[in-house]
């Protein structure tokens, strides 16, 4: 009788005695390889979850916000004047992940620009529209009502603005930057 279904070993007396010691190391061996295989790919695998786990940034500490809790300022010099911005976590002046909050009153807008990073925003409350492309066109945008997200990947052009007041919440990996379409455009360019 054959390990493999359809394989017939010849009938000499001598293959027997052979059959007889050959199948047992032959399984052991197959046994044995399996078993260092599955070793192998436990000690690579636990590898590289121990080294995802030291490439992944620490929590310096435990928070938790309500409302009342959420500390407003003025927004940076690279956003136009008239938006409150809050930090939820990190720097996002830094390397790292951070979540910010931006509140924006009736009307705000923010013209045409991109971000070195991915930007992750999620509307909180209110009405945000984001639109795409190098020009800000109001007709070209997507209106953004409460529980609504978006993502621009690194580079993209968009822009946006508010109808009625609007808090979007903004999370990403830092440094967070902002470059205008058109300079003239940015703030921080602006005659003082």
């Amino acid at each position: 009788m054959a390990i493999f279904t359809g394989m017939e070993l010849p009938r000499n007396p001598k293959l027997k005695a052979m059959k007889k010691i050959l199948i047992p190391m032959l399984v052991t061996a197959v046994w044995a390889f399996s078993s260092f295989a599955n070793a192998e790919e436990k000690k690579d695998s636990s590898k590289k979850s121990s080294d995802e786990k030291s490439k992944a940034p620490a929590v310096a500490e435990h928070k938790m916000f309500t409302p009342s809790d959420i500390k407003w300022m003025d927004g940076p010099p690279f956003l136009p004047p008239g938006v409150k911005l809050a930090v939820l976590e990190g720097d996002p002046g830094k390397p790292g992940p951070f979540t910010i909050r931006l509140q924006a009153p009736d009307g705000y807008k923010i013209p045409a620009h991109t971000h070195p990073t991915a930007e992750r925003v999620t509307v909180i409350s209110g009405t945000f529209h984001l639109g795409m492309g190098d020009k800000f066109d109001e007709a070209a945008g997507h209106e953004m009502v409460a529980g609504s997200f978006a993502i621009m990947p690194a580079g993209m052009k968009h822009f946006a603005w508010a109808t009625g007041e609007a808090v979007v919440q903004v999370h990403g990996t830092g440094p967070f930057a902002i470059k205008y379409v058109n300079p003239a455009d940015d703030p921080r360019n602006a005659k003082k």
